[in-house]
């Protein structure tokens, strides 16, 4: 297996971002009992319904903390309702399209598309939730493929659209390789679109938004709550290796390279893969 000494890297990319975003983010008590509350919530409970829940609670959790900000002058807010109306309205058909026809790319575009309209706090939070859908409730991948696409994903520009192609040629592996294609495609642009909707649903209004107290101190729980998620997909990746000294010394060992040196992921990878190919 080519691929054994970048599993435990995949997971040690995962918990070092979880572990910067910490350090930038996790400031008060209320912040690290959500990151807690996040991660265990997340981890015992393995279904892809309950990520959306989660940053709800955490970001309403910390907006009753609205008087610790400053208070700001307010302006009218100005909403481009069709921008919200066209993401909620192609999220709701391919959800519809897809039971009805059980047409797997659709599926597949739903999902990511659903996966990529809860992404908060950097790309590494989607981690948790790709694989609690698609390793653990929906067994499309393997534990040991899900590691392997984490890792190459460091190697290319772009990891979140890299992995979701991953995951969509995996997904349609059986249908051959128009199959496939049409399954990286639909993943990608699953991907894709929900961020691009809401950009642009967001961008005219944000500002103003921020002015309000409430919303400024509901970020606080939404990316202490992210923050857990992640935290959670390492540990949900790690435990089935836990009894591996070896992988345990290349994560612990990827850790310590990624704190104390400078060297980018992609050259951990191609040298893990080296080691792979010369111990075949």
């Amino acid at each position: 297996n080519v691929a054994r000494f970048i599993e435990p890297m995949a997971i040690a990319f995962v918990a070092w971002a979880g572990l910067s975003m910490g350090k930038k983010i996790i400031k008060t008590k209320t912040s690290w009992l959500l990151l807690i509350f996040g991660g265990l919530l997340s981890y015992f409970i393995q279904s892809p319904y309950i990520t959306p829940l989660i940053i709800l609670v955490g970001g309403l959790i910390t907006s009753f903390k609205y008087r610790e900000q400053k208070p700001m002058k307010k302006e009218p807010i100005k909403i481009a309702w069709s921008n919200l109306i066209l993401w909620l309205s192609v999220l709701v058909a391919s959800a519809i399209i897809g039971k009805i026809t059980h047409f797997l790319p659709i599926r597949l575009f739903e999902n990511f598309y659903r996966n990529g309209s809860l992404v908060f706090g950097g790309g590494h939070v989607l981690t948790s939730l790709l694989y609690t859908e698609f390793v653990e409730f929906k067994h499309y991948l393997s534990h040991q493929e899900f590691l392997t696409g984490i890792a190459f994903s460091q190697i290319v520009p772009g990891p979140v659209f890299a992995i979701a192609a991953y995951i969509g040629v995996l997904s349609m592996r059986n249908t051959g390789f128009q199959g496939q294609i049409l399954g990286s495609f639909s993943t990608t642009m699953g991907i894709f679109l929900p961020g691009a909707f809401l950009i642009f649903f967001t961008i005219r209004f944000w500002e103003q938004l921020k002015k309000y107290r409430g919303v400024r101190a509901s970020l606080e729980g939404i990316n202490a709550v992210s923050i857990g998620l992640t935290a959670s997909a390492a540990v949900s990746l790690f435990v089935p290796m836990a009894t591996n000294w070896l992988s345990i010394f290349i994560l612990i060992g990827t850790l310590l390279l990624l704190k104390f040196t400078n060297i980018k992921p992609y050259w951990l990878i191609l040298a893990g893969l080296a080691f792979g190919v010369l111990m075949d």
